[in-house]
């Protein structure tokens, strides 16, 4: 996706950054360098596994999940400064990391308005919110049923487990509780566990 100057100048905060909020994956693999990181809180979504992976985390015969921000409540993470000059790169990277050309948008990229927790400013941020109409939306999904297709789920970047565990830590590093993704780690099987048999074929 191709950003022009004019639209790239309404992306950046007046401080000179453009600002990415970062809630799942990004937290801890952004892959791009940042100046700043601030501890952020977004009000009006929340951090759900709310989308079905049939190539990152799972196949399309045993779909794994990944996380999106949904609507309602708040949501805690970490918000990226991008020096102005980096802004069109960085956009790009993650524009074709949650936009792929070809596949199916299961994201909407948004300008969200974030407070950064340890100054107290307000800043927009772009943001990657679910995008309810897709098919690969399943927001109704009970923390059981979640935990069983994240038990079986393995795609091209590994294992779903791995992938709720890795946020789980950073986010607990950043003083953050999540209840909603504690309960579905909960609902694991140990290492040498039998599998959940919850059924897991998309909605």
């Amino acid at each position: 996706m191709q950003h022009d100057g004019a639209a790239l100048r309404d992306l950046v905060d007046a401080d000179g950054h453009l600002y990415v909020f970062a809630y799942g994956s990004l937290i801890w693999r952004p892959g791009f360098t940042h100046a700043v990181a601030h501890p952020a809180l977004l009000r009006g979504y929340h951090r759900r596994f709310c989308l079905w992976s049939h190539r990152y985390r799972g196949t399309p015969e045993r779909p794994g999940l990944v996380l999106g921000l949904d609507r309602g409540g708040a949501c805690r993470g970490l918000a990226f400064g991008v020096p102005g000059r980096e802004a069109a790169a960085v956009l790009a990277y993650l524009d074709d990391r949650e936009l792929p050309d070809g596949a199916e948008q299961v994201y909407h990229r948004r300008m969200l308005p974030l407070r950064l927790l340890d100054t107290g400013r307000m800043v927009r941020a772009v943001a990657y919110v679910a995008n309810r109409g897709c098919r690969l939306y399943c927001g109704r999904l009970s923390p059981e049923r979640a935990a069983g297709a994240i038990a079986l789920g393995h795609g091209q970047m590994g294992a779903n487990r791995d992938y709720l565990m890795n946020t789980l830590r950073h986010l607990q590093a950043l003083g953050v509780r999540d209840g909603g993704l504690d309960r579905i780690a909960a609902l694991l099987p140990d290492a040498t566990g039998a599998e959940i048999s919850t059924n897991v074929i998309p909605d």
